[in-house]
């Protein structure tokens, strides 16, 4: 039986939307929530808060059920994160910063994702075309989100066919690229060197990394060395290679084919979603409903007895 988790606190810093969204989410899987919004949408939370309370009153539902923190004092995050008897599990929404803080400092268990560090792979038996839309999709269609490409892998054999055209496609986007001395040589001035430090970079904003590679093996390597296990993605033709990027790359969700920009609960057909776990305990991807339960056994005997 899918059972609720219990009490959610969930401590966010964006839109005041996730305020109703998270309230719905908790109410329809039967989980009570304290909600601890960001100081830029306080009355407006506030105020929503004050709606959802008076139409669980109106349902004969206690209102308690959805609790938003009435101050923006960072003290009251502490607080949250440190009551593993009044909260059952912290989710957190918002910058590295306080995902960070939160997973060092909670004593709750926390459900998160701290940075969204994704690769697309051009295969050496890519087709050109969907390696093209693919990869720039992945980058330009929304900069600022988690499941946005950060870092572009392309096989040697077809870098010099491939590259070109979408360094010209990105340039058109604004977006500024930096490569590995390989990348650079091909791509000349319109491409600046990456540092180390680039592999390792969530951006959220028109900035790429690229780095040519000379296989298969090489790009799972340096997706599992630098990626953050949220999603990363290969075009291919060859099944066999797709099959082994399936089963070797380390990460919440892990495409063939597609744009990393289809790693979302509303797109896997989960409905609205809280937040995407890259956790591998309980909850992985995106957390909907189910990743709002657990599990219980349900054992009906007549007398039943174990010898």
């Amino acid at each position: 039986m899918r059972v609720p988790l219990g009490v959610i606190g969930i401590i966010y810093e964006s839109r005041p939307n996730v305020t109703a969204d998270a309230a719905a989410l908790c109410l329809k899987s039967g989980n009570a929530t304290i909600l601890r919004g960001g100081s830029e949408a306080y009355h407006s939370n506030q105020a929503i808060a004050r709606g959802i309370r008076q139409g669980l009153q109106q349902a004969s539902i206690t209102p308690d059920a959805v609790q938003v923190v009435n101050t923006t004092d960072r003290a009251a995050v502490g607080h949250m994160i440190t009551q593993p008897e009044s909260i059952d599990v912290i989710i957190p929404r918002g910058g590295k910063g306080l995902i960070q803080r939160i997973s060092e400092q909670a004593r709750v268990p926390v459900i998160k994702h701290l940075d969204g560090i994704c690769h697309v792979y051009l295969d050496e038996a890519a087709d050109a075309d969907k390696a093209h839309a693919i990869a720039l999709n992945a980058k330009t269609q929304r900069y600022g989100t988690c499941n946005t490409l950060e870092t572009l892998l392309v096989h040697q054999a077809r870098a010099a066919e491939l590259l070109p055209l979408l360094a010209a496609a990105y340039r058109e986007q604004g977006v500024e690229l930096r490569g590995c001395a390989e990348t650079c040589r091909l791509l000349g001035e319109v491409c600046v060197p990456a540092t180390d430090a680039d592999w390792d970079t969530e951006y959220l904003a028109p900035i790429l990394s690229i780095r040519i590679v000379t296989s298969l093996e090489q790009a799972i390597s340096h997706i599992n060395t630098h990626g953050s296990q949220h999603t990363d993605s290969i075009v291919t033709e060859n099944y066999t290679r797709a099959r082994q990027f399936l089963r070797e790359v380390d990460a919440s969700s892990v495409m063939v084919n597609a744009s990393t920009r289809f790693a979302d609960g509303f797109e896997y057909g989960l409905g609205a979603e809280i937040g995407i776990s890259t956790d591998k305990l309980h909850a992985r991807g995106p957390v909907a409903l189910e990743g709002l339960t657990s599990v219980k056994f349900i054992v009906l005997g007549d007398g039943h007895i174990r010898t």
